[in-house]
């Protein structure tokens, strides 16, 4: 299935932004482990809509139903399965999209495929409303990754040309838990002053901007992963792209790396109380496809909204010709800072899946 990812923990998103419910299917949790619904909540809360000028102002509860999988807090082996009802839907801001598809979404394409019958009222199945149950199996696998040293954290590494600090050479769980406690997920808070400031003048302009979050995995041992095609980077790059707005993924030094020199980007090797560690991480903490056992680091770079409330060029599906769109509805100027949890939920679900393959289903 094209909206399912991993191998022994295999996570399943379903539903449209407009329909009744959205939800998501986890087959492969291990068995015992004890779920903090407060723990849950509070993340899910830091991706939902319409707290802040900065987003939507469609308002959502994201409370989790929990149909099984679930027993008094504890995961019972069965396949988990929760959903979150929709209840505040515009739908009729969408029926002029049904001929006139919007530029940088997927109308046209979703249209092509499926002859016309796909459901893209909010985005249908394309929607970011469905980075919600997405954060359900993220978020339990947080807390099931936290409990064996291995933790996830991200922040808004830019917004348009505004830059926030990056992530130091070793962060840890209390700088992840300070930035996830900010109403505005940066490390340095004058820099999160100027991004809020920019995206309310692209909303002002009835336009939108883009931003990249920055994301790190500490505690990963080392060894984990594969070469080539199973690799370590494809997995979570695989991953990572399912997520929607999401055009372009990087490790370490990244595309940097291509403008050094080798003696610059090589991490040199070192042993640090009787550990292997490098100087550096230009690599991310992979090498070969495979953990060092460094911080794994990684960017994402999400596009500016395509809804926008200018007047837009598109097409009439129906008449074969040219046409403008005005967009209508409740919309981000900035998707980038609350697909912050996102970014950690899809690194966390991939970090777990791997680790139970390497321990054969168990830890």
């Amino acid at each position: 299935m094209s909206s399912e990812f991993g191998k022994l923990l295999r996570i399943s998103v379903f539903g449209q932004s407009h329909g009744r419910a959205i939800g998501v299917n986890i087959d492969g949790l291990p068995a015992g482990e004890s779920i903090d619904l407060q723990e849950l909540d509070a993340f899910l809360d830091r991706r939902k809509p319409g707290k802040s000028p900065l987003s939507t102002t469609r308002k959502e509860s994201d409370a989790p139903i929990f149909l099984s999988g679930l027993e008094h807090g504890v995961t019972c082996g069965a396949p988990l399965c929760a959903i979150i009802e929709n209840s505040d839907q515009h739908s009729s801001d969408y029926q002029e999209l049904q001929d006139k598809p919007r530029p940088g979404h997927a109308d046209y394409t979703a249209y092509i495929k499926w002859d016309g019958h796909a459901d893209m009222r909010g985005g249908g199945h394309f929607s970011g409303r469905l980075t919600a149950p997405l954060c359900i199996a993220g978020g339990i696998a947080k807390q099931i990754l936290s409990r064996h040293g291995v933790h996830v954290g991200a922040h808004l590494a830019s917004v348009g040309d505004v830059e926030d600090l990056p992530f130091p050479l070793r962060p840890d769980r209390s700088l992840f838990d300070a930035v996830a406690a900010k109403p505005f997920p940066v490390l340095d808070d004058a820099a999160g002053e100027r991004m809020q400031a920019l995206i309310l003048e692209a909303r002002q302009h009835l336009d939108s901007v883009g931003g990249v979050i920055e994301c790190a995995a500490v505690g990963v041992p080392a060894g984990l992963g594969a070469p080539m095609f199973e690799g370590l980077e494809n997995r979570l790059a695989a991953a990572l792209f399912g997520i929607p707005a999401v055009k372009g993924v990087e490790f370490g030094a990244g595309f940097a790396a291509a403008r050094s020199r080798g003696s610059q980007n090589n991490d040199a090797f070192a042993v640090e109380d009787g550990e292997i560690v490098t100087c550096t991480n230009h690599a991310g903490g992979i090498l070969g496809g495979i953990s060092t056992g460094m911080p794994i680091i990684l960017r994402t770079a999400i596009k500016p909204t395509p809804s926008i409330s200018q007047p837009q060029q598109t097409v009439s599906l129906r008449a074969r010709e040219d046409a403008e769109l005005v967009v209508r509805g409740r919309h981000d100027p900035c998707i980038a800072h609350r697909a912050v949890p996102v970014v950690e939920a899809v690194t966390a679900a991939v970090l777990l899946d791997l680790l139970l393959e390497g321990h054969h289903g168990t830890f």
